[in-house]
């Protein structure tokens, strides 16, 4: 393991994890390397033991060195970006990470499976399996009914199956993992109610993505705490589809999104009711440590989380109460991330390390 990894967004930990393959190299292009998710991708890739940042790509006119964008990585990533041209990255990468804004990833991701490379999307374009719900949620249409029906949703907690054996993974979305790992224990062994559930999530800027917004600059984030999106978020109805899929019946949410003063991290409380009068707090929690006592990123405590303390890492930190109320008791589940790791990137590695037998810790431990 090394120690102590610094970089100036903070110290890190990594390590080779379980199931790490030295004779395996695995050469990783990324399409779209410029903004908040390609930074922490080569990041990521830079101290990984078994993985090498082979190919960037982009559709910009005017094709930069990555450390021109990103000076933190001088001295170690100076990759011009290229033209994204499957032929060519075929012969130099094995796994291609799409980091571009949805409707776009979707008009390159063909092309990338027709060359045999395999697949980590990043934008929204495969995680809804019901393309007229994409079509609905995201007002466009999905050009590309055929891969979306084998695309595999990428949360390894549980999916990990199914990503072992895939060609195109969708990683999800920054929120819906928190609230997936969170709720998906209790539903699946029916403690708490499928309906009537109110999600709190809080996250930081970068969630918002690197192109300059009005709203977003420093006057206005600063000392600001603001809801937005209440209940017509797009990561609703993909946190419904999955929370549906591990109940095995429909699941429907309330989800309400606020910005914190803040560049990264998730904090989502969520409130449901419980099943019966006679489920415990114990129950909850021993709901979790069966779901999760054998994963390596879901730590389950008994302190409520902060997001202080999952910041630089692919950790999803859970705790849960049982709350008495004037209007009967009340389940409140915690689950606090950081959305550029857990809830992007790292997950994404996470996912490229299911794929190709790495184990699903190599580089993030």
């Amino acid at each position: 393991m090394v120690e102590g990894v610094a970089t100036q967004f903070g110290a890190l930990v990594w390590g080779m994890g379980d199931g790490y393959n030295p004779a395996m190299s695995i050469r990783a292009a990324i399409i779209g390397p410029t903004g908040y998710t390609g930074f922490w991708l080569i990041d990521l890739l830079l101290r990984h033991p078994a993985a090498e940042v082979s190919y960037l790509a982009s559709h910009r006119d005017e094709l930069p060195n990555i450390a021109e964008i990103f000076p933190a990585l001088r001295g170690r990533c100076e990759l011009s970006c290229r033209p994204i041209d499957p032929d060519v990255m075929v012969k130099e990468a094995d796994v291609v990470f799409t980091c571009l804004p949805h409707k776009a990833a979707m008009a390159y991701v063909p092309a990338m499976l027709d060359v045999d490379l395999r697949v980590v999307d990043l934008s929204a374009d495969y995680r809804l399996t019901d393309a007229e719900l994409y079509e609905e949620v995201y007002q466009t249409p999905h050009t590309d009914r055929a891969n979306l029906e084998h695309a595999v949703y990428g949360l390894p907690e549980l999916y990990r199956e199914r990503i072992e054996g895939a060609d195109l993974v969708a990683n999800p979305g920054c929120y819906p993992t928190a609230a997936a790992l969170a709720l998906s224990p209790l539903l699946q062994r029916s403690l708490i109610k499928p309906e009537n559930i109110v999600i709190n999530a809080a996250s930081g800027v970068t969630g918002a993505g690197k192109s300059p917004k009005p709203h977003l600059h420093y006057p206005e984030v600063n000392e600001a705490y603001s809801a937005y999106a209440c209940g017509t978020h797009r990561h609703q109805p993909e946190i419904e589809q999955t929370l549906s899929d591990q109940k095995g019946s429909g699941v429907s949410v309330l989800f309400v999104p606020h910005l914190l003063p803040v560049d990264r991290g998730i904090l989502e409380t969520i409130y449901v009711n419980p099943q019966d009068d006679d489920v415990t707090e114990d129950d909850l929690y021993e709901a979790f440590d069966d779901a999760y006592g054998d994963e390596a990123f879901v730590r389950v405590q008994s302190e409520l989380p902060n997001i202080k303390h999952v910041r630089d890492t692919n950790f999803c930190d859970l705790a849960v109460r049982m709350v008495e109320t004037g209007a009967g008791r009340k389940v409140v589940v915690f689950a606090a991330e950081d959305n550029m790791i857990k809830g992007a990137s790292g997950q994404a590695i996470q996912n490229m390390n299911l794929m190709f037998d790495q184990g699903g810790t190599a580089g993030l431990l």
